[in-house]
């Protein structure tokens, strides 16, 4: 089963709309159950709900095979933790889903680490969900000596700003 993910915050019909024509037109051969959002867009080739409380949210990320999401950092994180392979579609100022391109800097970053695969439109979403499976992401290396010397420089900076 894969699992989608939009996040609790915004809908995201053109990543949902964008599955949903996937499934119908074979392209993927495994169930799909998304949480879509509060959206008005009602799929008519999977499984859905608005939304799942945390721990039923857990369950499905824990049981999918891999998931398909928005770049958004919770949702990268989670893939991360559980060593699923993960498809983003970052959500995109010019198409009025975000406020600005945050999203499609993060998707562009993870994926040049080796940790996400992107799509940023419906054929790339179709194109790369084909691979999805066979893509196995990058353990993420943690850089807790790097985090720490930039918030000393922050801090340190704050400090000669008084």
């Amino acid at each position: 089963m894969i699992f989608l993910t939009v996040g609790t915050r915004f809908p995201f019909t053109r990543l949902v709309k964008a599955v949903d024509a996937a499934v119908a037109n074979s392209l993927i051969d495994d169930k799909v159950f998304a949480q879509i959002g509060n959206d008005s867009y009602v799929p008519q080739n999977m499984e859905f709900v608005q939304l799942l409380e945390k721990h039923e949210y857990d369950r499905y990320a824990n049981e999918a095979s891999a998931l398909i999401s928005h770049a958004g950092m919770g949702s990268i994180s989670l893939a991360l933790s559980l060593n699923k392979p993960l498809l983003v579609m970052p959500r995109m100022r010019s198409c009025k889903e975000h406020v600005n391109d945050h999203q499609v800097d993060t998707a562009k970053r993870f994926e040049s680490l080796g940790h996400v695969l992107v799509a940023y439109d419906a054929d790339q979403l179709h194109e790369k969900m084909t691979s999805l499976h066979s893509f196995e992401p990058k353990a993420r290396k943690t850089q807790v000596e790097a985090v720490a010397r930039r918030v000393h420089q922050y801090v340190e900076m704050l400090k000669e700003n008084r």
